[in-house]
């Protein structure tokens, strides 16, 4: 993958304000930063935010602040926290829905595939989620297709297991941008 691939593509990044899992906020956007995709990071607010590891990143902007029509994919981070701040978090569902009707790229990590299942999105689509047992009655209850795998595509809609898979659904989320 070439810098020139992406030159002008944008990425936001969607974290919880505490306990992101670090891996699945910081490989990704390693990945898409050392190809030339501009990341903006969006959390509840532009505080320091904290990783269950103890990773830190400053928000460049509140979720409620931020407009699809300036990106061309969301990528939402998991850990424990997304449970917290993300699930229920109405202008989340918003941006995921807004992107998703305008074919960007959609995805989530970890647990927070459940914030696309409560966007209305995965119905009848295949997808991952670390599995709890709360993690897959949400899925099962908003009709998407649960599939123990490390990352699956399902169109331009991406979703990844566990922090173990944060590489390879990072590499999937830049092939599923080359076409946006």
């Amino acid at each position: 993958m070439t810098e020139s691939e992406y030159e002008g593509k944008k990425i936001l990044l969607v974290i919880a304000q505490e306990q992101f899992r670090d891996e699945e906020c910081f490989v990704p956007k390693q990945l898409f930063e050392a190809v030339g995709v501009e990341v903006t990071v969006a959390a509840e607010f532009t505080e320091t935010a904290k990783g269950m590891l103890g990773g830190t990143i400053k928000p460049d902007i509140r979720i409620s602040g931020a407009s699809m029509d300036d990106y061309d994919a969301i990528v939402i981070s998991g850990g424990p926290g997304s449970r917290a701040y993300l699930w229920d978090n109405k202008k989340l569902q918003q941006l995921v829905k807004a992107a998703y009707a305008k074919g960007k790229v959609v995805s989530a990590i970890c647990i927070s595939p459940v914030v696309l299942a409560r966007a209305g999105i995965l119905e009848g689509k295949k997808s991952t989620v670390f599995k709890s047992s709360e993690t897959l009655h949400e899925l099962k209850k908003h009709g998407a297709l649960h599939e123990d795998r490390e990352v699956i595509v399902s169109g331009k809609v991406i979703t990844g297991r566990d922090p173990n898979s944060a590489e390879a659904f990072g590499k999937a989320v830049l092939r599923a941008l080359k076409q946006v």
